[in-house]
């Protein structure tokens, strides 16, 4: 269908899909051996290379030096260790058919035009955060004593760099592991010729160490040793903690902004079982970002790495980031459209479905609220199973306070095809929010114990940003969104155009402790009720699929005024309050 005023994509998003149209095509060429899919996802590497990654673990520095501040327990152990990978990408696709049935993890091998799977052991890997006790450490105080022993999650996906010149320019594989609860599918990797760090670092449980010289021996686990391979080397670090009383403040703050960001979703869930309310449970009991507890963001580069000039990747960009995660604003059309409204019947629409409620807890007003009252909070996800991206912009008439809104449509060469008015976005200027708001995205309702009546009810408009990695296994999922953060994602009060998008793959995710979003129970009866959380409730948007839309959370209530509790059932075998 021929509209009067069709618009190409932007360049980077042309590309991108240019990039999955020529990938879908060389898969075909691929001889799939053991039952193994086809090359999965956009960006994946290429095959060609042997089959089996030589990896090695290496420290890129013999010392490093960690801060502790005054306001922080201890400090966070970036010991500047990375795995190197040659010869083969060292990559996984890890899946769940259904939130109930466990995690199976696979590793790709890749042998010319031949590719092969290998399972992981049963247990191996129980989430979507990576490989659990990959690393062990130990560190040892100045006179020779061990003062802490631990073991750590490997993500591949963390922050990483080239280990020689001639390695790929770029990485293909996603920037993080995810850390929300509902994912369904993730793809790890790190491309051969280069470097991930193995460190994680848990916001919520700093490693108690005064000031003062320690030695930190670092080796990988034997089982995963002789599952890949990997020689037993054992790097020594010499390590340095200094008490640190500069610039205190403003770094707590970017701690708990960057826990809160990443990957900090645990401790959020302590409070929801039957705590009486997030205050008296710590502050630390839930994170008041304006998104979700579970956004994954990558680790940063190790500070060893940069220090001594190894890392040849720095900055955010595809393929690699340092943890600033900020978002350039998307490209709106240049103009509104204009000519007959229409869809092709053929043309890819985005599947917009529902996650349960999670992160689930009573507040007392403390967010904006009126005091004294009790409100369940909890954070809820839209995301977009594809096949194509939700694209949306925003168009402003001089004076006024709403932008109309435009869904777009797009063909395999990224012309747009078509176009649907979509609604409206809105100027929100709450604290916290800021940005235009596409209205009628989701819904928010608590059902009674029948779910038959509406108890309580609420509508949210978003601010569109890829938060979540849901399922990176999904057809033409887009491994490097680009909106993954609201910076500048949705533009500013004096903007006169905007362009949100909810990329295949991804989720949205909206934590309901912002004023006016959480539910007031202060004088609902205790007992069982369910929170429903409702994608495109008023059908404005165009879909694959209308059926999925709605997800529910089973909640029992409990105590009384002022100490209300909430007791949150697992959900078949996701147990995230």
């Amino acid at each position: 269908m021929a509209l009067a005023d069709e618009e190409p994509m932007t360049k980077q998003e042309h590309r991108s899909r240019l990039r999955r149209t020529a990938f879908a095509t060389g898969a075909a060429l691929t001889v799939v051996v053991a039952g193994a899919g086809a090359a999965p996802g956009a960006g994946a590497d290429p095959a060609g290379a042997p089959g089996e990654p030589r990896l090695k673990l290496i420290a890129a520095s013999n010392s490093v030096t960690l801060d502790r501040y005054e306001w922080n327990d201890g400090v966070y152990l970036d010991l500047g260790t990375y795995l190197t990978v040659d010869d083969a990408p060292f990559e996984f696709r890890v899946t769940r058919e259904s939130y109930k049935d466990p995690v199976v993890a696979q590793q790709i091998l890749r042998d010319g035009a031949n590719t092969k799977t290998r399972e992981l052991p049963e247990g191996m890997v129980t989430d979507f955060s990576g490989l659990s006790g990959f690393l062990d450490v130990s560190i040892e105080n100045a006179a020779g004593e061990v003062v802490v022993k631990t073991d750590g999650t490997y993500c591949p996906n963390n922050a990483a760099g080239r280990i020689r010149p001639d390695a790929p320019a770029t990485a293909h594989y996603p920037e993080s592991c995810s850390t929300n609860p509902w994912t369904l599918g993730s793809v790890w990797g790190v491309q051969q010729g280069w470097a991930s760090n193995t460190s994680t670092v848990d916001y919520d449980k700093p490693v108690d160490l005064p000031a003062g010289e320690y030695t930190a021996k670092v080796s990988v686990a034997e089982k995963y040793r002789e599952l890949f391979g990997i020689p037993d080397d054992r790097p020594t670090i010499k390590v340095t903690v200094r008490e640190n009383e500069d610039g205190g403040v403003g770094r707590a703050s970017s701690s708990r902004s960057s826990a809160q960001h990443g990957g900090g979703h645990g401790a959020g869930h302590g409070a929801a079982q039957g705590a009486p309310s997030a205050k008296s449970a710590g502050s630390a009991a839930h994170h008041y970002g304006p998104r979700g507890a579970d956004a994954p963001t990558p680790g940063a580069l190790s500070h060893a790495l940069e220090d001594r000039g190894t890392a040849t990747h720095l900055g955010d960009g595809r393929g690699h980031t340092d943890g600033s995660r900020i978002a350039p604003a998307l490209r709106p059309n240049a103009k509104r459209p204009t000519g007959r409204a229409g869809v092709p019947a053929d043309v890819p629409k985005p599947d917009l479905r529902s996650l349960p409620a999670w992160d689930i807890a009573i507040t007392d007003g403390e967010d904006g609220d009126v005091p004294g009252k009790d409100y369940l909070a909890f954070s809820a996800n839209v995301w977009n199973a594809g096949p194509a991206p939700l694209v949306v912009d925003g168009f402003r008439s001089p004076g006024k306070d709403l932008m109309d809104s435009y869904q777009y449509f797009y063909d395999a060469d990224g012309k747009q095809v078509g176009y649907t008015p979509s609604g409206t976005m809105e100027w929100d200027p709450r604290s916290g929010h800021e940005h235009w708001h596409f209205t009628d995205f989701a819904s928010y309702r608590l059902l009674s114990e029948d779910q038959t009546k509406e108890v309580r009810s609420g509508k949210e408009a978003f601010c569109l940003a890829n938060t979540d990695a849901i399922d990176y296994t999904v057809e033409n999922a887009n491994w490097h969104p680009y909106n993954t953060d609201l910076s500048t994602a949705c533009g500013q009060e004096n903007s006169i155009s905007v362009r949100e998008v909810l990329d295949v793959g991804s989720g949205d995710t909206y934590t309901q402790y912002r004023p006016g979003q959480s539910f007031d129970i202060t004088d609902l009866p205790n007992g069982t009720y369910y929170i429903q959380v409702i994608a495109n409730p008023e059908k404005r948007l165009q879909e694959t699929n209308l059926d999925n839309n709605v997800a529910l959370r089973k909640v029992v209530l409990g105590g009384e005024p002022g100490a209300r509790t909430v007791q949150v059932p697992p959900h078949d075998l996701i147990d995230a309050p």
